[in-house]
C-alpha cells in the first residue's frame, strides 16, 4: 500500500518536472510571464486520450499531442510576444480560460464536466505499461528525455538568445535580433513539451476533466519555479519535488478532504512567502520574478 503510494507520487513528480522546466524555458529564460501554460497540458492530455480512445497507437497519440500544444504556443505567440509583464500574463491567462471553457463546452468532442473516463495506459509492440513500477520507469525516461532535450536547447546560441532577450530586450533588438521571433519560438518549444507532460498525465490518470487544468494548477506551477528559482532547470526539478512531497503528509492527519485541499493551498502560499522573503530568487534561480 505506502509502496504503490510512493510510486504514485513519484509518477507525478516525474510528470512535474516536465512541466516546470518547460514553463521555466518561457518565464526564466525568455522573461515571458507565461500564465497559459496549463492549457498547453490540458490540449495534449485530451489531444493524446482522444486519439487513443479512438483507436490510435499511443506513440502517435502522444506526439500528436505534444504538436497540437506546440501548434496552440505558436499561436498564442502572434498576439502576444509584443506585450510584457502584466499585459502578457492577463493574455496568456485569458487563454488558458477559453481552453478550459472550450473543454467544458465542446461536449460532443470532449464530454464537457464527465470528462473522459477509460483512458489506455501507453503500448508498445504489444506490450502494456499497465503496472505502477512499469509506469514509473517509462516517465521517468520521457522526464529524462524531455529535460535534456529542454537544457541543450537552453545552453545553445538559441538560450544566450533569449537570455539576452530577457535582460534588455532593446539591446538585442538594436544588434539586429529578432526578439519576437525568438520568443515565439521559445512559447511554442515549451509548449511542446507541455504537451508530452499532459499525454503522461492523461494515460495515467485514465480519467481527465476540465477541472484538471484550471487555474490551480497555474498557481502550482508558478510556486514550483519560484520556488526552485527562474532561469534554472535544476531549480524547477527540485521546487516540483518539494512542492508535491511537502503537502502529502496532511493526507495521514485524519483530516477530511474538504479541508486537506484548502491546506494544501495554504501551504504552497505559506511556502512562497517564506522563499519570497529570505531567498527573492528562489533556491536556485539566478534573476528575480520582477526581473524576468
Amino acid at each position: 500500500m505506502i509502496e504503490a503510494y510512493l510510486i504514485h507520487i513519484l509518477i507525478l513528480i516525474c510528470i512535474y518536472i516536465v512541466l516546470a522546466v518547460s514553463l521555466d524555458l518561457t518565464v526564466g529564460f525568455a522573461g515571458m510571464l507565461n500564465m497559459g501554460h496549463v492549457a498547453f497540458f490540458g490540449i495534449g492530455a485530451y489531444t493524446s486520450a482522444l486519439l487513443t480512445l479512438g483507436g490510435t497507437p499511443f506513440l502517435p497519440a502522444l506526439i500528436a499531442g505534444a504538436i497540437m500544444a506546440g501548434i496552440a504556443g505558436f499561436v498564442l505567440s502572434l498576439p502576444t510576444t509584443k506585450l510584457k509583464g502584466d499585459y502578457l500574463a492577463v493574455a496568456t491567462l485569458g487563454f488558458a480560460f477559453i481552453i478550459e471553457s472550450v473543454l467544458k463546452n465542446w461536449v460532443s468532442l470532449t464530454r464537457g464536466p464527465l470528462g473522459l473516463p477509460g483512458i489506455p495506459r501507453p503500448e508498445f509492440f504489444g506490450i502494456t505499461v499497465s503496472s505502477q513500477l512499469g509506469y514509473l520507469i517509462f516517465s521517468a525516461v520521457v522526464m529524462a528525455i524531455c529535460v535534456f532535450l529542454i537544457v541543450r536547447v537552453e545552453k545553445s546560441p538559441f538560450g544566450r538568445m533569449l537570455e539576452a532577450t530577457r535582460d534588455d530586450e532593446v539591446a538585442a533588438s538594436t544588434l539586429g535580433k529578432d526578439v519576437y521571433k525568438t520568443k515565439a519560438i521559445a512559447l511554442t518549444v515549451s509548449a511542446f513539451f507541455a504537451g508530452i507532460a499532459g499525454s503522461l498525465y492523461a494515460h495515467y490518470i485514465s480519467f481527465i476533466d476540465p477541472t484538471t487544468f484550471s487555474l490551480l494548477e497555474v498557481i502550482l506551477l508558478f510556486s514550483i519555479i519560484i520556488v526552485g528559482g527562474l532561469g534554472s532547470s535544476k531549480g524547477a526539478i527540485v521546487g516540483a519535488i518539494i512542492l508535491l512531497i511537502l503537502p502529502e503528509p496532511l493526507r495521514f492527519l485524519g483530516f477530511p478532504s474538504s479541508i486537506v485541499g484548502p491546506a494544501r493551498q495554504i501551504l504552497y502560499a505559506l511556502i512562497l512567502l517564506l522563499i519570497l522573503y529570505f531567498r527573492p530568487k528562489g533556491i536556485f534561480g539566478r534573476v528575480e520574478l520582477g526581473e524576468s
